[in-house]
């Protein structure tokens, strides 16, 4: 237990000075999905990131965005959709819920619990508890404040609720799709 400890410490370390040295963490970067259902294009969704609060969990989702690192959001799916709740994306491992990475090594620390769950269109880390981050992520279709701090808010749609809430329709209670939900493009905006 002490050995995990002190790496979550060290991984907290590092993140901390990479972002006093960083001069990207001046703005907050917006990034975007183009989806489909079963290949018919559904539309663009924008998000913001907040780098001004959560800039490691921004940045690892903006560079799974562009792919820079040689893997990322292009071609994957959401693989869990719950109308009334939300649109689960970001395993492109596995494609089911039960893989991912993130840039920085497989998992890395929960960064802070700042923001909070309070609108429609929040983007927020899917987790398997705490200090577990990856590339999993959601978009709130509700209001989900049972899920502060648990889940690590860090940026929100930007344009593009609308196909969201297509998505939203693909979706089951249970989380299944009825169609093959994927992201055909992603990127980053100037």
């Amino acid at each position: 237990m002490f050995a995990v400890s002190n790496r979550i410490t060290r991984c907290s370390l590092a993140f901390n000075a990479a972002r006093l040295y960083s001069s990207a963490a001046n703005k907050n970067p917006t990034v975007y999905f183009d989806l489909a259902a079963d290949n018919q294009p559904l539309g663009r969704v924008t998000f913001e990131e907040s780098y001004f609060c959560c800039y490691f969990l921004a940045e690892n989702f903006r560079a799974l965005c562009t792919g820079e690192h040689g893997f990322g959001y292009k071609g994957s799916t959401f693989h869990r959709v719950i109308p009334g709740f939300m649109c689960q994306g970001g395993d492109f491992t596995n494609h089911n819920g039960t893989g991912g990475k993130s840039i920085y090594g497989l998992k890395f620390p929960d960064e802070n619990f700042k923001l909070n769950h309070t609108t429609i269109g929040i983007l927020s880390m899917a987790n398997a508890g705490p200090n577990s981050n990856g590339s999993q992520f959601f978009i709130c279709t509700t209001i989900t404040n049972w899920l502060d701090g648990k889940h690590v808010v860090f940026g929100s749609v930007k344009e593009g609720m609308d196909v969201v809430k297509k998505v939203e329709s693909f979706g089951s209670s249970s989380g299944r799709t009825s169609r093959r939900i994927t992201v055909s493009e992603c990127g980053e905006l100037e």
